[in-house]
């Protein structure tokens, strides 16, 4: 569910907003004279977004190395990327 509130509503309701994002997980998206302005989001699901963009790009490099012909890795070499990446996102979820 998308959650828009006007900008005054920050100002006039900044607990109730907090709440609203700590509780769904989901930004909410801030209107300035009936235009996109910010989004705001909880703390949590902010690092959680910025864990899963790190790894999403760097399996869009390795697959572009694959697909150049360079050497790939091994399976054990894939099994550690993946542990540290599941670990740094697990860790981002308790920061």
């Amino acid at each position: 569910m998308i959650n828009i509130k006007p900008s005054a509503a920050i100002r006039k309701n900044y607990n109730e907003i907090s709440e609203l994002c700590k509780r769904s997980g989901e930004p909410v998206y801030l209107t300035k004279n009936g235009e996109g302005d910010l989004v705001v989001m909880d703390i949590e699901a902010f690092a959680r977004r910025e864990s899963m963009l790190r790894l999403r790009e760097s399996l869009v490099a390795a697959e572009e190395s694959r697909l150049s012909g360079k050497n790939g890795y091994s399976i054990d070499e894939m099994s550690d990327m993946i542990k540290a990446a599941v670990h740094e996102v697990l860790n981002a979820k308790r920061e």
